[in-house]
């Protein structure tokens, strides 16, 4: 979700002391970072050389840093995809090791997308969270699980209408983010995924597994190194669809996204992938016209608009 870093939270100084407790290193100046507006964002060495990347939130949704620490273990678990070392997790702070950034690659764009296939590939036990403790947010909206989540590949499309897409449409109504005639569009295509019949299915594609997801997968939680090999951060991690990681990487532009799709298709093919990008990106196009207003909630309604003509 756009606006991962930068927003309020602790002073540099306090953060260097939470640091430093959660360590054990003595901890020097907290430099901050650039990013988006959530969080406060600081580079900070430890003693011994060590370096590491601190992000805090004053006043942070409950789980909310606990959940990106799982997410990213999640991810790791796989053993297919890279993402920095969790140093630490508390409810206001969030530590990590310290990856250097580097160009965007050709090279490290078509290593990511074998990665990504390979992390698609991973089974995930059911639609949605994995642990009902901690709850999946894009950026700081978080999104409801069911008292039970579905498992069975014929479940993803009355799956996401119902417990992605229309609670997040009711929220961007609420707030004004999206007009009337753009979410009655949301709110049809909704009805036709949630029908499970033919038509939901057709939309959606090719029956899919839950598989383990990145989740939040926009161009700007890809971390381009200096060693060459890409980092995935600030996930959403659940079991979800690979497509949508795919369509959101092309929401706001990515680097060399042709040769990561090219790559990411000798190793897992998705044929008639590029008309399901508008369904895949609605999702986050939701949550941007809650978060951001109603420019996005003209995207919302022509995206659902794409997927029903």
């Amino acid at each position: 979700m756009t606006g991962a870093t930068g927003g309020p939270g602790r002073s540099g100084e306090g953060v260097a002391g939470r640091v430093a407790a959660l360590t054990g290193s003595a901890a020097g100046r907290a430099r901050p970072v650039g990013g988006g507006d959530i969080c406060d964002a600081y580079r900070i060495a430890l003693a011994g050389g060590r370096t590491v990347f601190a992000k805090t939130l004053a006043d942070a949704p409950r789980g909310f840093f606990a959940a990106e620490a799982a997410g990213l273990e999640l991810l790791r678990s796989t053993g297919a995809v890279a993402v920095p070392e969790v140093v630490g997790a508390e409810p206001d702070v969030l530590v990590l090791e310290w990856v250097e950034p580097g160009a965007a690659s050709a090279g490290q764009a078509e290593r990511l997308g074998r990665e990504l296939a390979a992390l698609h590939s991973s089974p995930a036990p059911v639609w949605g969270g994995t642990d009902p403790a901690l709850p999946v947010h894009l950026g700081s909206v978080p999104l409801p699980s069911p008292p039970k989540s579905p498992s069975g590949a014929e479940d993803w499309p009355a799956f996401h209408a119902e417990w992605r897409l229309l609670p997040l449409l009711r929220r961007a109504v609420d707030g004004g983010g999206i007009g009337a005639g753009d979410a009655r569009d949301v709110e049809r295509l909704c009805e036709v995924l949630a029908s499970g019949g033919p038509a939901g299915g057709g939309l959606a594609g090719p029956a899919q597994p839950p598989a383990v997801v990145h989740g939040d997968l926009w161009s700007g939680n890809v971390l381009w190194s200096a060693d060459g090999r890409a980092r995935l951060i600030d996930p959403a991690a659940q079991g979800g669809h690979p497509e949508t990681d795919l369509a959101v990487l092309g929401l706001f532009g990515c680097p060399h996204l042709d040769r990561l799709l090219a790559a990411y298709e000798e190793v897992r093919p998705l044929p008639g992938r590029s008309g399901r990008v508008p369904l895949h990106q609605l999702q986050h196009l939701l949550v941007h016209a809650v978060l951001f207003g109603s420019g996005y909630g003209a995207r919302c309604g022509a995206a659902a608009r794409a997927m029903l003509d």
